[in-house]
């Protein structure tokens, strides 16, 4: 597909893919975008590229595309039968991709602005219980003690993992915000935490004593601090760069089997589990959400109905006239 695309660079089609190479460059420098969002929406982009080109036998000509184009497109992907959250998925692409080319005076108006689409259902987002989650923050503890028991001796990424687990849950940090880390964001005497979010906004948050403790911890078996800008947490001791955020996926799945857990459960769901816990405990939203990095309460506003259905169950449950 790339390479179908790169030998238009000799006709007219030419700037079509100049724009959509921009538009995927603005993401990863200008908005900071993570390597998902990154992937997710070049995928998109080249999948409408590919279904216009097939349909219409020419590229298409994004200034000139018309509503009724993206409608049929819209039709396509429901014959598809794509979820709705993968068709929702792809026209966020599209709109992301449109602003794009208002901004830099390409378009004055996006033609996919008005288009409805079908609504994904509301869930509520799993996480874990406090008991739980004291037992998974234990797990690194036991598969260490595991380890050391069949005579392996380096166990320095169990000291790794166990402060990473804690910082997360303590901050409520998202992976690749925490992959983002430097010594230098730490503020020890104030237990706080500069940390680099979405769209490269800053935040600054509060961090618990056993997280801090926890990477004292991990870098006294390390046998040193890491310089002021080097990642709080390395892929390897020697290497001055942090682990892959898939690779720390999969260490969690490790550590939920260790704990009883679904393996299932990703590093968000500890950030779910923050700021349900958070709210519970009787924080108000507002703060949560400048505690998440959220850009509108709107988002944060799903863990207060996670709150209120687990109210709900407590009630139903134990008043006698329920």
């Amino acid at each position: 597909m790339m390479g179908d695309m790169r030998k238009q660079t000799q006709n007219d089609k030419e700037p079509i893919n100049r724009r959509i190479a921009s538009f995927l460059a603005h993401l990863a420098s200008d908005k900071g975008a993570s390597i998902y969002t990154q992937r997710n929406y070049r995928q998109a982009l080249l999948e409408f590229f590919n279904w216009y080109q097939g349909a219409r036998k020419e590229a298409p000509v994004w200034e000139h595309l018309v509503r009724d184009d993206f409608r049929e497109y819209l039709r396509f992907l429901g014959r598809g039968k794509l979820s709705r959250a993968a068709t929702q998925l792809r026209f966020s692409a599209l709109r992301s991709f449109y602003k794009f080319l208002i901004r830099n005076g390409i378009l004055g108006s996006s033609p996919i602005k008005s288009i409805s689409l079908p609504k994904t259902p509301k869930r509520l987002p799993r996480f874990l219980t406090v008991d739980q989650l004291l037992a998974l923050l234990k797990a690194p503890g036991e598969e260490m003690r595991r380890e050391l028991e069949k005579g392996d001796g380096d166990v320095s990424v169990y000291f790794r993992d166990a402060a990473i687990l804690e910082t997360i849950y303590s901050c409520g940090l998202r992976i690749s915000e925490l992959c983002g880390l430097r010594a230098e964001d730490i503020q020890w005497n104030e237990q706080m935490v500069r940390v680099s979010g979405k769209g490269k906004k800053e935040r600054v948050v509060p961090i618990g004593a056993p997280a801090l403790e926890s990477i004292r911890a991990y870098w006294k078996h390390m046998g040193h601090e890491p310089a002021q800008t080097a990642p709080v947490f390395l892929k390897a001791p020697g290497k001055e760069i942090p682990p892959k955020p898939r690779i720390l996926q999969l260490r969690l799945k490790r550590y939920l089997a260790i704990a009883g857990l679904d393996p299932a459960l990703t590093p968000h769901k500890l950030r779910h589990s923050y700021a349900t816990h958070m709210l519970d405990a009787g924080a108000d939203l507002r703060s949560v959400q400048e505690l998440l990095g959220h850009a509108h309460l709107v988002t944060t506003q799903i863990y207060t109905h996670l709150s209120t259905e687990r109210l709900k169950r407590a009630y139903d449950e134990a008043h006698p006239r329920a």
